[in-house]
């Protein structure tokens, strides 16, 4: 008889830390007896992915690239210290659309932000129509964490507004409600692929009605680092719907998707995806003077959601008086006007099931306009996640910068850093306390000596969930010209076994 034994610790830990495995098990499901609980180590590399910026002459974009300083259990893994940290962006060719067509060839940018060190924030431009989307990748001590803001000015025009996006992480799934074809809005979902292979995605439109009957919606091809813009109107040759939800899945390989929205009267900003589907939803961050706001709800499954709409103000949780629930039928998209909704308060929208015992998931996202006649801006928020561990947003300014953060369960306590600045100033924390069933908002947080913008990152300390979302305004004009991106888990750290477990193999 002879017996093997297979130490598979080595390897698991450096997979895990590399792609994200949370534990080894046995051939049978379990977890090895007497196994510690896994340790969180930094991971080792991070992708994310930035949409081209603008069509306009007139875009002036900035790049904010971050990697917060390490912290919980540990500074780095072996690995990681054993090999050179990079954090880079790289030009994505814009690659041919559906149908044929290319868009207009990138030309040159700068050098796009890359850090050097992990605390201190670093910045970039690139200006013009012809500033491409990026692909690009930390390793090491600059992976954890890392977090890229794309912020764009177009002062007037068809694209006029603010248009700020935290580049993502490449995924295989994506839900976009709050999309349109309507008169007046051209909305593209941006598809960007950081590998080295073609990725195959698809895209599905989901009106009032259901499903649009679309046309060059299945297998379109995203060349390996390149981007595919594709314009929501050109798929479908149904009446324009004002409220979309779209739906973007890869059949093969994994992009970046973000949907660029652009209203003739209200302005332009990006529109992130929603959270995967869920039960209930938090939308956070509505700002105080907020002149409209509009709520999109798609149900997926066979079951209708019927969704009890509450507003998690700065005092307290009410349900508002302009609408207290939304009825979403399986398949269809449902939206609501939410007027006089703050009241001159920051808040953010909780979605729950008006029965408890139904439960049905679903995904949301809002469209936020601030002004009046002329002078409007427009901005979205989808539904996001409860900060898990950390969470960053960068390019943050002196003015102009509201950091909300909703806690609608129990009351929590979070850390929250300020950063150095992109040209100095040193680092700022505070603890604050987010009373249950509130919405708190910071204002003052600023490092010392700021020069340049820093990034704000977001520690949970104790209590329930929270959900956060930053809002920079910067006027223009007399326009009140904002954008808002929420705060998602920055999935720095990985779960790996701490111990040796033993897999042996009997053989007569």
């Amino acid at each position: 008889m002879k017996r093997t034994t297979l130490s598979l610790i080595a390897a698991a830990t450096a997979l895990a830390a590399v792609t994200g495995f949370a534990a080894l098990t046995a051939p049978d499901g379990s977890t090895s007896v007497g196994a510690k609980a896994p340790a969180k180590l930094p991971v080792e590399r991070s992708s994310l992915l930035c949409p081209a910026p603008s069509s306009s002459e007139l875009a002036e974009t900035d790049y904010t690239s971050y990697t917060p300083g390490t912290t919980g259990s540990g500074s780095s893994t072996a690995a990681a210290q054993a090999s050179p940290a990079t954090a880079q962006l790289k030009a994505a060719p814009t690659a041919a659309t559906p149908g044929g067509t290319t868009a207009k060839k990138p030309g040159a940018a700068k050098a796009p932000a890359t850090v050097t060190q992990p605390g201190k924030p670093v910045a970039a431009e690139a200006n013009g129509p012809t500033a491409p989307a990026l692909t690009g990748s930390a390793t090491g001590g600059l992976a954890p964490g890392w977090t890229v803001q794309q912020t764009t000015v177009v002062t007037a025009g068809g694209a006029r507004g603010l248009l700020g996006v935290t580049c993502t992480a490449p995924d295989t799934d994506f839900w976009f409600p709050a999309a349109s074809t309507a008169k007046g809005r051209q909305d593209y979902v941006h598809l960007t692929n950081p590998d080295d292979s073609a990725a195959v995605a698809d895209i599905e439109l989901h009106g009032p009605e259901g499903a649009l009957k679309s046309q060059l919606t299945e297998g379109i091809p995203v060349p390996a680092h390149s981007t595919v813009p594709v314009l929501l109107s050109t798929l479908t040759g149904e009446a324009p719907a004002a409220d979309l939800t779209v739906h973007v899945t890869t059949r093969s390989g994994r992009v970046g998707a973000v949907v660029g929205a652009a209203d003739d009267k209200l302005g332009s900003d990006w529109l992130p995806a929603s959270a995967d589907p869920a039960g209930t939803a938090v939308l956070p961050g509505i700002p105080a003077d907020a002149t409209s706001v509009r709520l999109v709800a798609y149900a997926p499954g066979e079951n209708d959601a019927e969704l009890k709409i509450q507003l998690v103000g700065e005092t307290g949780t009410i349900v508002p008086a302009s609408a207290q629930s939304l009825h979403v039928k399986s398949g269809m998209t449902a939206a609501v006007d939410l007027p006089d909704l703050t009241r001159g308060e920051t808040g953010s929208l909780l979605l729950s099931p008006s029965d408890p015992k139904k439960s049905t998931p679903f995904v949301a996202a809002l469209r936020v306009t601030r002004g009046k006649g002329d002078k409007q801006e427009v901005a979205f928020i989808p539904a996001t996640a409860a900060i898990g561990t950390r969470a960053t947003v960068a390019d943050n300014r002196a003015a102009g910068s509201t950091l909300s953060l909703t806690a609608p369960g129990e009351a929590a306590q979070v850390k929250v850093t300020a950063s150095a600045g992109t040209g100095g100033g040193t680092p700022v924390s505070k603890t604050v306390t987010v009373k249950a069933g509130t919405t708190t908002k910071v204002t003052d947080l600023v490092p010392a000596g700021l020069k340049g913008s820093y990034a704000l990152t977001v520690e949970r300390v104790s209590g329930g969930p929270v959900h956060a979302s930053r809002l920079l305004a910067v006027p223009e004009d007399g326009i009140p010209m904002f954008t808002v991106q929420t705060l998602v888990d920055d999935r720095g750290t990985v779960a790996v076994p701490t111990a040796k477990q033993d897999l042996s193999v009997l053989d007569d």
